[in-house]
């Protein structure tokens, strides 16, 4: 049995092979897991008796026919939305109804595994989910729902030979401080890949034209930050909280983390993460909700947490290796 180990107890997912992820929803009331058995698997949250949490297998997703990479959670304004990705090409959308949890929807045009996927923070003029979809086949999806139907716009070369992971930053509203006297939110994406890029996309219109209705491309760019010297693992935008800079951060099979800031004029700057002399790969890198500390998964068994000080530098504040 594959299990998840918590900060006070292991979790039994009943997992028959490894797990990939493991995502928690909006309010933390839901688990959902993914596994190499092909399988995703949902659990109730709650507190226990003993103030402990339970958790309670509550329905187990069939629908996959290889591997499944990733889960994620959509907007709770959508009710209890899921996607998932797999080796099988596929992305199934699942959601749960009065009669329970039914597939939503099946995504079967990319032409090999889809790697990563993410749903597009919500705006204050929108209530449209949006998902964005990275393929090894090298493009970059991006589906919308509109009047009950699923549709897709694609990406195509995003990066030659295989998109591996993608991230959303946090959207900028019209009318906000952030605004900047635009009219339109600006949604941006980040995505890495096998060509050891970091690019950055702007979406200018959904698949359904509603944004802002442009002729001809639906997204600008891509910006090029740069580049690892081995392939890009996995990419994250980091939560902007008050005055914060836009920031990244992205790790490689090289063994480094790169933090990436946006200065005012546009302009991407980049730092290393001063990890312990090792070439290890870098498997993921993931931000806390506000954007102040990240978490750096590295090798065969380190986790580390880091955060940035006064002077801009990035120290280790806590480490776990089993």
């Amino acid at each position: 049995m594959a299990t998840l180990i918590g900060p006070e107890k292991e979790i039994d997912t009943e997992h028959t092979d490894l797990i990939h992820d493991a995502q928690m929803d909006y309010y933390g009331k839901k688990l959902a897991t993914c596994s190499s058995d092909r399988t995703v698997k949902i659990f109730d949250v709650r507190e226990g008796p003993d103030g402990q949490e339970k958790h309670t297998l509550v329905k187990e997703l069939h629908g996959h026919e290889g591997p499944i990479w990733q889960v994620a959670w959509a907007h709770p304004m959508f009710g209890h939305m899921l996607a998932s990705c797999s080796h099988d090409r596929k992305v199934i959308i699942w959601k749960e109804t009065s009669a329970g949890w039914d597939k939503q929807h099946t995504h079967s045009e990319h032409q090999s595994s889809v790697n990563s996927i993410a749903w597009g923070p919500q705006t204050t003029n929108s209530n449209t989910p949006i998902l964005a979809c990275a393929s090894s086949d090298g493009t970059i999806s991006i589906l919308t729902l509109f009047d009950g139907q699923w549709r897709f716009e694609t990406i195509n070369d995003a990066h030659p030979g295989g998109v591996m992971s993608i991230s959303w930053a946090p959207v900028i509203d019209p009318g906000g401080s952030m605004g900047q006297g635009t009219d339109k939110p600006q949604r941006r994406l980040v995505s890495c890949g096998m060509d050891k890029q970091i690019k950055v996309w702007e979406i200018t219109r959904t698949p359904d034209n509603r944004e802002v209705g442009s002729e001809g491309s639906f997204f600008n760019g891509p910006m090029e930050l740069g580049e690892h010297t081995d392939f890009a693992r996995d990419v994250a935008w980091a939560p902007s909280v008050g005055l914060t800079p836009n920031m990244i951060a992205s790790c490689s099979q090289d063994g480094t983390v790169l933090i990436w800031k946006e200065r005012d004029n546009g302009e991407w700057v980049s730092s290393p993460l001063p990890l312990s002399e090792s070439r290890s790969p870098v498997w993921r890198v993931s931000w806390s909700l506000t954007g102040s500390i990240l978490a750096v998964s590295r090798g065969e068994n380190e986790v580390s947490l880091w955060k940035e000080s006064l002077a801009e530098e990035w120290n280790r504040i806590s480490s776990l290796e089993s």
